[in-house]
């Protein structure tokens, strides 16, 4: 079993400008259209881990449902889902670690974290096995960040590092325990 994290940020540590843009993702070309890796690290998990406000971006993308595996969204306003994600989403509350043994209990082993506060939250608890960052050559200023106060010290251990479209930066790194 193993939580891992595929994720972009800014030069100055944001995954989202202040208003909680992304139009900045796009600022690098990608005439090919090319996956940077997700098609890849999505073919390894089994379902999806995403905060509130990370499953409520991407509903209001332009696009059809982009996953095909189960998405699990946290929250602790939330109380129902729009019923066109039935059967697409589950909605659930509690602290990482319940939320991992509840979703464990289904069966699936391999998730993706999405979203910074399900991140940072995976993260406080030490549940992040591996990561997967994209950083793009530009400052933000401000934002959501990506990482946010931990009460400890977590050491990872590097394991490659790509570079991308010849601008952006993709860091691979697994836990050290």
């Amino acid at each position: 079993m193993s939580n891992l994290v595929f994720i972009a940020s800014s030069l100055d540590g944001y995954i989202a400008d202040k208003d909680g843009g992304l139009d900045w993702l796009e600022s690098i070309p990608n005439p090919d259209n090319l996956d940077l890796g997700y098609i890849d690290f999505i073919k390894g998990i089994d379902a999806i881990v995403m905060g509130r406000r990370t499953f409520e971006k991407v509903c209001s993308f332009d696009c059809d449902w982009p996953y095909d595996r189960p998405v699990f969204v946290l929250s602790r306003t939330l109380e129902s889902l729009p019923t066109e994600y039935e059967g697409k989403v589950e909605l659930l509350g509690g602290s990482p670690s319940e939320v991992l043994k509840s979703i464990h209990g289904k069966g699936y082993a391999d998730l993706y974290i999405d979203g910074g506060v399900a991140l940072q939250g995976f993260l406080e608890e030490d549940l992040i096995d591996e990561m997967i960052i994209t950083v793009l050559p530009i400052l933000l200023g401000d934002g959501i960040p990506l990482f946010g106060k931990l009460s400890q010290t977590m050491a990872f251990e590097h394991i490659k590092t790509e570079i991308l479209l010849d601008e952006m930066v993709q860091s691979h790194y697994r836990r050290k325990r």
